[in-house]
């Protein structure tokens, strides 16, 4: 059976893959890695790339998580900031954003996230969308678990809270509801039937790391 890792260094992304692994009884390991994000607006592209990149650093395979956050009526930039939520400093000043959306009326949002996989061979992806609306104001605390600072002003379909200011019903609610479409969840299922029979030469390294024999 081969050894499968989860690249991340986020915290809420690594402990909602554990959650979901150990009900599949799947083992992985976690690791972070550096990687020069090309400078395109696309999560998917930007995900195979990390995908690879991780690969070719640990000749393993691999799954990364990547997301993206949509504002459609963002001024002047439609869409915007999509796959530079972080790198233009949207997820970590939600206030700026607030100000930035304080004239719109028509605040509907979403959140894109999509898994890769790559083994050296084969690329495999896998997409959820969250939908809802941007919030007037920040709402909820640094919560575990967390994927984002931008869910503090991210209330979904349905709800009427952020999704950090959720009580544990409705939080518990809410995961139920998206666990099918969850991209970890496919992913998961996906690697299950069509991975985990599949054997594999063994070698660990001083780390702990599984490597293949060249």
């Amino acid at each position: 059976m081969e050894k499968l890792i989860f690249v991340s260094g986020n915290s809420g992304k690594i402990s909602s893959v554990k959650k979901y692994a150990k009900a599949k009884n799947i083992l992985i390991s976690f690791c972070s890695l550096n990687f020069l994000e090309p400078n395109v607006n696309d999560i998917s592209y930007i995900s195979k790339k990390k995908a690879e990149d991780a690969y070719q650093q640990l000749g393993l395979p691999c799954f990364v998580s990547d997301s993206g956050f949509y504002i459609d009526h963002y001024p002047k930039h439609p869409g915007y900031p999509g796959a530079f939520a972080k790198r233009s400093k949207v997820s970590s000043d939600v206030e700026k954003l607030l100000q930035d959306m304080r004239e719109v009326k028509d605040r509907n949002c979403k959140f894109v996230d999509c898994i890769t996989y790559y083994d050296g061979c084969q690329f495999v992806q896998f997409f959820e969308e969250h939908h809802g609306v941007l919030a007037t104001e920040v709402c909820g605390d640094d919560m575990r678990g967390a994927k984002s600072n931008l869910w503090k002003v991210f209330i979904p379909e349905g709800y009427t809270s952020t999704l950090a200011s959720m009580t544990s019903l409705e939080k518990l609610q809410y995961q139920e509801e998206n666990k099918k479409k969850s991209a970890i969840v496919q992913f998961l299922e996906w690697y299950q039937k069509n991975k985990l029979n599949e054997k594999d030469v063994k070698k660990l390294d001083s780390f702990g790391i599984q490597k293949k024999k060249r």
